[in-house]
C-alpha cells in the first residue's frame, strides 16, 4: 500500500469519525424529573404494593431499570430537594431541616441547630448548569426552597408553574386555591391535572432547537390528604372488599407506625401521580422524542406512616417512614430509563442516593463532569449501563426534632451495614440490611467492633463535613409550657 493510499484510508476513517460525531450532537438528550412528594417505596406495584394501582409508574420500571436501594440524603423535603438541585449533602448546602423547620423549645432535651431557610444563589442547580449548556428548563410543582427572591425563576429555570415557598399545596389541591405562582383557571380544577397539562404545553410550545429540562415536582401525596375525585370510589370499594378490623398499627419510640396500606383516600392521590405520569410518558411517545428524552422517577422522602396518630401512609416492609432515619423514612421508588443505555426491565441492587442525579444528568448529556459542583454526588451511569459503580459509604445528618416523634440524629450505610445514632436518647442501633431491611435486629451489642467502627466514620465524615451539632437544652424540663425559641434565618 503506497503512501497516497494510506493518506486516503485516514482521510475517510477521520471524515466518518467526523460525521458520526456530529450527528450524535445533533440530538443531545432531553430530561423529564418527576419528583413524588412523601411517596413510599413501598408505594408503586413495582416494588410489591398491591393495594395501590400504579400501571403507568409500572410501565416505566418495564422500559427502564429500577433501583432497590435509592435513596434520599434527608428523611424530609427541602434538604433532599437541595441536594438534587445541587448534588451537594444537605449539610453543604446547610440545608438540613424542612423549611423553616420547629422551633426549639424547652420540652426539648436538645437545642436542634439553625440552618439556612433557602437555597443560597451562589449554589450552582442543574437548572443553571444545564442552562449554561443551552438548554430550555421547566419547572411545575413544589419548590419548597426559599421565599421570594429565591424560586425556581431565581436559580435557573426559564419557567415556574406553582413553585414558591411553602411545602404543602396552599389552599389544597382543588380550585380555588392560594399558590402566588399558579392562578387556578376554573374552580374545582385538580392541582396534580394542572401541572401536568402546564407541563405537556411546555412540550408542545418549546424551542425544538435546544434540548430541554422538564422538571414535575409533584404536591401530591403531601398532607392534606384529599381523595382524587376519579379514583376515590375505586379504592372505597377495594378496601371494603379487601380488610377487615382495624389498621394495625406498631409503636415506635414515641410514636405509632401503620402497618398496612388500606387507606382509600391516598391510595386515590397516588392513583393521579400515576396517571400524570402516563399522560407525559404518552406526549413523548407522540412527540416523537422519547427515545431522545431520559425519565427519572424519585420521591423526596418516605411515606407519611409514623406520627403520633399515625400517618396515612403504610413503608412495609420497611420500617418507619418521613422523618426518620430507618429504612423508611430514606428508601425511595427510584426509577431511570436512559434511551440506549438502559436494558427494559432491569434492576440495580446498587445503593445510590440522590446527589447523584446532577452528575448523571451531565453524563448523560455528553456534558464535563463538575466535582467541584456536585462534590456529594457521582455519575451512576455504570449502574445504567448494569455494572456496579464506585462503592462509597451513605450518611444521613438530621439533627433536628420532627413531628413524626423523630429526635435529633444521624446514621451511615456502609455496605450492608447501617448504624443509627440517637443524640437525643444517647443510644446507637446497628443493623445488617442485607439479611434484616425491616431493621428488626439490633447488633450494637452483640458485634461492638463493627459498631465503632461505623460510629468512627460517622464521626469523622461530620467533622470534615462541618456539620453542625445539637446541643444541650440548659432550660430543658419536659413538662415545661412551650416556650419557642425560633431558629436564626439567614
Amino acid at each position: 500500500m503506497n503512501s497516497y493510499t494510506k493518506t486516503i484510508i485516514l482521510l475517510c476513517a477521520a471524515l466518518a469519525c467526523c460525521s458520526t460525531g456530529a450527528i450524535a450532537k445533533k440530538k443531545p438528550m432531553n430530561f423529564v424529573f418527576f419528583l413524588v412528594d412523601d411517596m413510599g417505596w413501598a408505594d408503586i406495584g413495582a416494588n410489591g404494593s398491591t393495594f395501590h394501582e400504579t400501571p403507568n409508574i409500572d410501565k416505566l420500571a418495564a422500559t427502564g431499570m429500577r433501583f432497590t436501594n435509592g435513596y434520599a440524603a434527608c428523611p424530609v423535603c427541602s434538604p433532599t430537594r437541595a441536594s438534587i438541585m445541587t448534588g451537594r449533602h444537605p449539610v453543604r448546602v446547610d440545608i438540613t431541616d424542612w423549611i423553616p423547620g420547629q422551633s426549639n423549645n424547652n420540652r426539648n432535651k436538645l437545642l436542634h441547630p439553625a440552618d439556612r431557610n433557602n437555597l443560597a444563589h451562589e449554589e450552582v442547580t442543574i437548572a443553571e448548569e444545564l442552562k449554561s449548556h443551552g438548554y430550555q428548563t421547566f419547572f411545575a410543582g413544589k419548590w419548597h426552597l426559599g421565599n421570594e427572591g429565591h424560586w425556581p425563576e431565581d436559580q435557573g429555570f426559564d419557567f415556574n408553574v406553582g413553585g414558591h415557598h411553602r411545602g404543602s399545596p396552599p389552599g389544597g389541591y382543588y380550585a380555588p386555591w392560594s399558590n402566588p405562582a399558579l392562578k387556578s383557571k376554573k374552580p374545582g380544577e385538580y392541582l396534580t391535572e394542572r401541572l401536568t397539562e402546564e407541563s405537556i404545553k411546555f412540550m408542545a410550545e418549546r424551542n425544538k432547537k435546544k434540548p430541554f429540562l422538564l422538571y414535575l415536582s409533584y404536591y401530591n401525596i403531601h398532607t392534606p390528604i384529599q381523595p382524587y375525585k376519579k379514583r376515590i370510589d375505586h379504592y372505597k370499594e377495594k378496601a371494603a372488599k379487601t380488610f377487615e378490623g382495624n389498621t394495625p398499627l406498631r409503636p415506635e419510640h414515641e410514636g405509632k407506625t401503620r402497618m398496612r396500606q388500606d387507606n382509600a383516600a391516598l391510595a386515590s392521590m397516588v392513583a393521579a401521580v400515576d396517571d400524570s405520569v402516563g399522560a407525559l410518558l404518552g406526549e413523548l411517545e407522540n412527540s416523537g422524542i422519547a427515545e431522545e428524552t431520559t425519565v427519572i422517577f424519585f420521591s423526596d422522602n418516605g411515606g407519611l406512616s409514623t406520627l403520633r396518630g399515625p400517618g396515612p401512609g403504610c413503608n412495609l416492609p420497611l420500617r418507619a417512614g418521613k422523618g426518620w432515619l430507618y429504612e423508611g423514612g430514606v428508601r425511595e421508588p427510584t426509577i431511570v430509563r436512559a434511551p440506549g443505555i438502559t436494558k427494559p426491565g432491569s434492576i440495580s441492587d446498587e445503593p445510590v442516593v440522590s446527589m447523584d442525579f446532577f452528575p448523571t444528568m451531565l453524563e448523560l448529556a455528553g456534558l464535563p463532569q463538575r466535582p467541584k459542583l456536585h462534590a456529594d454526588g457521582r455519575s451512576i451511569v455504570p449502574e445504567l449501563k448494569g455494572g456496579t459503580g464506585k462503592s462509597r459509604p451513605l450518611f444521613w445528618h438530621y439533627p433536628h426534632y420532627h413531628g413524626s416523634t423523630w429526635k435529633p440524629g444521624a446514621s451511615i450505610r456502609d455496605g450492608d451495614w447501617k448504624l443509627i445514632a440517637f443524640y437525643h436518647y444517647d443510644t446507637v442501633e446497628l443493623y445488617n440490611l442485607a439479611k434484616d431491611p425491616s431493621e428488626k435486629k439490633d447488633l450494637s451489642k452483640s458485634n461492638p467492633e463493627k459498631t465503632k467502627e461505623l460510629q468512627y466514620k460517622l464521626v469523622d465524615w461530620q467533622k470534615r463535613m462541618k456539620a453542625k451539632m445539637p446541643s444541650p437544652n440548659p432550660n430543658y424540663h419536659p413538662d415545661a409550657p412551650a416556650k419557642k425559641r425560633k431558629p436564626k434565618k439567614k
